[in-house]
């Protein structure tokens, strides 16, 4: 099976870079276990090490509170299903605009789930969570507070400055999915509120299988793994070293062009417009990460436009990867107060480290292909 000329999904999982597939190889090429004291152990080691360092920096982070896991998704539900453990956590305040890792671990929690609506650009009402605040404290009920930086879906940029300022001065907890948003805006983990914070690294270049748990001092008895001691006892298993050393040098590597990516994404926003008047582009009016484009032509619907892009050899979503397997209306959307027959519609592109202009021609030309038949194939119906 040829693999497809033109990748437009990089919200889902970014290319492997160069500079990580270097990495990976390096430390496969290394015997041993990095808990072991000798030679071999201690240079599986100094890659960890290495790794963290790396990561850390990205995030403005210290190394000690980097915690590796075996996916994002391992470190979400560290964060809720441990941290509500850990904080005896009384209810779980998230929005609903949340990624289905987040509100699964949420879920796991058996807690009662406090839900923060979106505005219609995808931004979360931060009135609403003042109020849930205030009814905490009224209720005497300890939240941990989980929300999203970017929306994976519409790109939308959440006021992480608000959220802080809300959150950070309270008693209650609050963990942030920075997955979209490490290596696109500028994270400072360090000195910002959150307790804890999860990141992966196949959004940025890394191999799938890793990512990593952004915790405080007081939050370090968050677990979720015990197992043998590793990751200074906050996460078991045996550390898979290639892939937290291709997690490093992937940060390491990652310089995000602001500019370059809404280059692309307004070349696309601009020919969908062009071509189909009646576009809608998702969180048009919210402050954007600038790598997204999520938008709908009312009567295409997605699993059609779909179906014919990759025929064509061109990879776009519906909407998130974790929700794949289905093709249909987005929560995400349906939270913006986007109609269903709409949502049906969404499609989702998404630029990363190695997009180029001609991706976003090729990805106008292929759907201008898709309007076409659509008009053809309505004409003759």
């Amino acid at each position: 099976m040829s693999r497809p000329a033109i990748y437009l999904d990089h919200n889902a999982a970014s290319p492997l870079r160069p500079e990580a597939r270097a990495a990976l190889l390096a430390a496969l090429d290394l015997t041993g276990n990095a808990s072991s004291v000798h030679a071999h152990g201690r240079a599986l080691r100094d890659m960890i090490e290495t790794g963290r360092r790396a990561v850390a920096a990205l995030a403005g982070a210290e190394p000690k509170q980097v915690v590796f896991t075996g996916s994002a998704t391992e470190a979400i539900t560290q964060a809720i299903v441990g941290g509500a453990k850990a904080f005896a956590s009384g209810a779980i305040a998230l929005s609903a605009g949340e990624h289905a890792a987040v509100l699964k671990a949420a879920e796991a929690t058996g807690l009662p789930r406090w839900t923060i609506p979106l505005d219609t650009d995808g931004r979360i009402d931060l009135d609403q969570l003042a109020a849930l605040l205030r009814r905490a404290d009224d209720e005497g009920v300890t939240l941990l507070v989980a929300l999203h930086w970017v929306n994976n879906e519409t790109g939308v940029v959440q006021d992480m400055g608000r959220i802080n300022a809300l959150v950070g001065p309270t008693r209650h907890t609050l963990f942030i999915d920075a997955v979209q948003a490490c290596g696109k805006l500028p994270l400072d983990f360090a000195a910002s509120a959150p307790d804890m914070m999860a990141i992966s690294g196949h959004k940025i270049g890394a191999a799938a299988g890793i990512g990593a748990l952004l915790v405080k001092a007081h939050a370090d008895t968050v677990r979720l793994i015990p197992g043998g001691g590793q990751e200074q006892g906050r996460r078991g298993g045996t550390e898979s070293v290639g892939l937290i050393a291709a997690f490093g040098a992937a940060a390491s590597a990652c310089r995000y062009d602001v500019d370059a990516m809404r280059a692309l994404t307004q070349k696309v926003e601009d020919g969908l417009r062009a071509m189909a008047p009646d576009v809608l582009i998702f969180g048009e009016k919210a402050e954007r990460a600038g790598n997204v484009v999520n938008f709908a032509v009312p009567g295409v619907g997605n699993a059609t436009a779909m179906m014919g892009l990759d025929l064509m050899g061109l990879s776009v979503s519906s909407g998130s990867a974790c929700s794949s397997g289905k093709v249909g209306a987005s929560h995400v959307l349906l939270a913006m107060g986007v109609p269903r027959d709409l949502a049906d519609c969404a499609l989702r592109v998404s630029f990363g480290w190695n997009s180029t202009a001609a991706d976003a021609e090729a990805f106008l030309d292929g759907y201008e292909k898709v309007l076409s038949r659509q008009k053809r194939d309505g004409k003759a119906a």
